[in-house]
């Protein structure tokens, strides 16, 4: 009898989806599983990507807080000089790149519920220091920096919560869960550059203090809900021999260098438009036409990281179509062209053309990075007998950790673009030097997908299409 009864507690402590062990840790989950993602795995996934997705969201807005604010940081008082707006712009993608290495092993360590409380909690931090300094035009600048420094933790949030989501779904459906992930994370830029410039104006005046005080009750919000909702999956483990098999890997480092051209476009322009718009066209107004109402171009801006956003499922489906290498290609070219459009546009001095050149370029980032992340697990399975199954699974081993690296990697563009920009404006007095800088780059990343993944080793070998 007493074996029964220790057998009966021993089970009750293996936490299930149904019933979690205290902490809400679940010890018995795999959802390659068929039987149990049907019956009780795709709700609880469904539930963690929805918060996830929440709280990822809030953490992107809280990265490009600085991007919204900067602009108008001399009207409510402040002398910055246009560095020192590119600064404030950039610190925030250094952190954000940085933690993202980090973060990618938070979830193994301590839990992906656990994990997504804490980080959301650290949202308040910048969110709090910014409503202080914003309000006291004699900060000193280093401790504006610092304060935008540590919004960079929102940036890390997009490394553990894609590692957390990665672990609740089965291989066939993980793509399009990562896909809604990420996305739901890039619009947090959009949002942020739509909304608070309105809540700052809001009753007359300028309470730039509210840019920060807004997203506290929403970043508290996130904890309790992940506290309450979410789960710790036990079966969620740091895959460190696959990390160390794709960094002694070329591909993952020619990937991480194109991802710069496609994800770090995309965070580096999203950050710096509100500024190039009220720096190269301060004076411009915008008609609406049809309804009557005029608007400053600095509330159009986010529309760039909003097309941008939405663009990078298409690349995915494009890529699954057209081949990743294609697709990228074509995406390169038309950044390239759009960043020429901008070069004109500037030297015409029409507003329009501006705007619309940027767009386009948002639009090609954003189907690059769907394209560029298709090729991955493309890459590492290239030459492999789908029958060898040992050595399939060590390719979707380093293919994962390729992603990860890449995503870490990529977001440093978001500190390089502000600080190009800033040093082309002191050096030359103009952003044409870091257009043209940047048309040349597009071109090197063309040229290498087309040698490496179109016309190379990786493409011919056993007829792999990339």
């Amino acid at each position: 009898m007493a074996l029964t009864n220790d057998r009966a507690d021993s089970e009750l402590a293996v936490g299930t989806i149904p019933a979690p062990r205290a902490g809400r840790w679940v010890d018995h989950y795999d959802p390659e599983d068929t039987v149990q993602w049907q019956s009780t795995g795709r709700r609880a996934a469904k539930r963690n990507l929805g918060l996830s997705i929440f709280a990822e969201f809030l953490g992107f807005s809280v990265w490009q807080l600085w991007t919204i604010v900067t602009p108008s940081l001399n009207k409510a008082g402040f002398a910055l000089t246009a560095d020192q707006m590119f600064w404030l712009i950039a610190v925030p993608n250094l952190v954000g790149a940085t933690l993202r290495f980090p973060y990618t092993f938070a979830v193994p360590k301590f839990g992906g519920r656990n994990w997504t409380i804490v980080s959301a909690l650290l949202l308040v931090v910048p969110c709090v220091g910014l409503a202080i300094v914003v309000q006291n035009p004699q900060t000193p600048f280093w401790l504006m920096v610092l304060i935008a420094a540590t919004a960079g933790v929102g940036g890390g949030n997009f490394a553990s919560s894609m590692a957390n989501i990665s672990f609740f779904y089965p291989e066939r459906e993980k793509g399009a869960a990562l896909g809604l992930n990420a996305a739901g994370g890039n619009l947090g830029v959009a949002v942020v550059q739509l909304v608070i410039p309105v809540i700052v104006v809001i009753g007359g005046g300028l309470a730039l203090e509210r840019a920060g005080l807004v997203v506290i009750p929403l970043a508290i919000l996130a904890a309790v809900l992940a506290w309450r909702y979410m789960d710790n999956l036990s079966t969620a483990k740091a895959d460190l021999a696959g990390y160390a098999a794709a960094i002694r890997n070329k591909h993952t480092w020619i990937i991480s260098f194109l991802y710069i051209g496609t994800f770090g476009s995309f965070i580096g322009y999203a950050g710096v438009f509100p500024t190039l718009i009220s720096t190269q066209f301060p004076q411009a107004v915008f008609d609406w036409g049809f309804i009557g109402l005029p608007a400053v171009p600095l509330t159009l801006a986010f529309l760039g990281a909003l097309v941008g956003s939405l663009a990078r499922p298409s690349g995915g489906k494009l890529a699954d179509k057209l081949s990743g290498a294609n697709v990228s290609v074509a995406a390169y070219l038309v950044m390239a062209l759009g960043a020429l459009g901008v070069i004109l546009s500037l030297k015409a001095g029409t507003f329009a053309g501006f705007f619309i050149s940027f767009l386009l370029l948002f639009v090609a980032t954003g189907v690059g990075n769907g394209s560029v992340y298709r090729m991955i697990p493309a890459i590492f399975r290239a030459g492999i007998d789908p029958s060898d199954t040992a050595t399939m699974v060590l390719a979707k081993r380093k293919a994962a950790a390729c992603i990860g690296i890449a995503a870490g990697i990529g977001a440093y563009g978001g500190f390089i673009i502000p600080r190009v920009f800033a040093t082309s404006l002191k050096e030359a007095g103009s952003l044409q030097p870091a257009l043209v800088g940047f048309i040349a780059f597009y071109l090197v990343c063309a040229a290498v997908t087309v040698a490496v993944y179109k016309v190379g080793r990786a493409q011919r070998f056993a007829g792999a299409q990339i």
